[in-house]
């Protein structure tokens, strides 16, 4: 695969590129032979390349080193940094041509390291990523002496190491057996979900019998406390209607029996009376 800008010798391809990194200031006199036996110790070199120049041949002091796996890649990013090459400690970064977005090589004015031609100095890579400032950042000051700000955006801590970019797509056997394990895990949640609705709907229809027999039973309980409630009234008020009544017929009773003793004893004053008079 060709270099966007022009590169045809770039090693990796679009894939590759994570599984490649570039390995700066290298000493002048290091080849091919010894770069591959440094750099094999962090994993098998799939491709290596030394940059030289293309008419005297001499080496430009960096290489690009392909590793045949993203895990190889990531364990020389790691522990080849700062070690020491032919008496020259080289520095190790991911392959930015490839991975980096908007990326322009130092040919071109772009690259990471050294001065601008204005003298300010670069910022970047992993030698001198963007850091998180010290202090809170003076904007009305740079404003007022011409300096441009800082960019915007998330700054790292001061300690903290910056990571190569992780490979984006997956590896076709790997989908497959991602998509098997995702679609097992979710027939497992929704069989999971099934089985705690049925348990619930079971639950909830064990309530609400249980509810419905209470219910029942308490209206079958009030239906027969208002049927006793009736029976007392009734029997009560039978009982004070026939007190009534028996009381009614005792005094009609004890006031007829009264007018016929009144009676009695008039009648009785009279033939009395009668007697007496013919006597006389």
């Amino acid at each position: 695969m060709d270099d966007q800008f022009g590169d045809v010798k770039v090693i990796g391809g679009e894939e590759g590129g994570y599984c490649t990194v570039f390995v700066g200031r290298l000493n002048r006199a290091t080849n091919e032979d010894t770069l591959r036996k440094a750099m094999s110790k962090y994993g098998t070199v799939k491709n290596l390349r030394l940059v030289r120049h293309i008419v005297t041949g001499a080496s430009q002091g960096y290489a690009f080193v392909e590793y045949e796996s993203e895990r190889e890649m990531r364990r020389a990013y790691e522990k080849a940094h700062h070690s020491i090459i032919d008496d020259s400690e080289i520095i190790v970064d991911y392959n930015r041509q490839q991975l980096m977005p908007g990326w322009i090589p130092r040919r071109l004015g772009g690259g990471l390291g050294g001065k601008k031609e204005s003298g300010q100095l670069r910022f970047g890579g992993r030698e001198r990523p963007f850091r998180a400032p010290l202090r809170p950042i003076p904007y009305d000051d740079l404003k007022r002496l011409g300096i441009p700000p800082p960019p915007e955006g998330n700054y790292m801590s001061r300690f903290e190491v910056p990571s190569p970019p992780r490979r984006k797509t997956r590896h076709p056997d790997r989908e497959d057996e991602h998509s098997s394990r995702s679609s097992r895990r979710r027939e497992r949640r929704s069989s999971s979900r099934d089985r705690l609705y049925e348990e619930r709907r079971s639950m909830d229809t064990e309530d609400d019998s249980r509810s419905s027999r209470r219910h029942s039973r308490y209206h079958s309980d009030e239906r027969e406390r208002r049927s006793k409630s009736r029976d007392r009234q009734y029997d009560e008020r039978e009982d004070s209607s026939r007190k009534s009544r028996d009381s009614r017929r005792h005094e009609r009773t004890s006031t007829s029996h009264d007018h016929r003793s009144e009676r009695r004893d008039s009648s009785d004053r009279e033939q009395r009376s009668h007697k007496r008079h013919k006597r006389e």
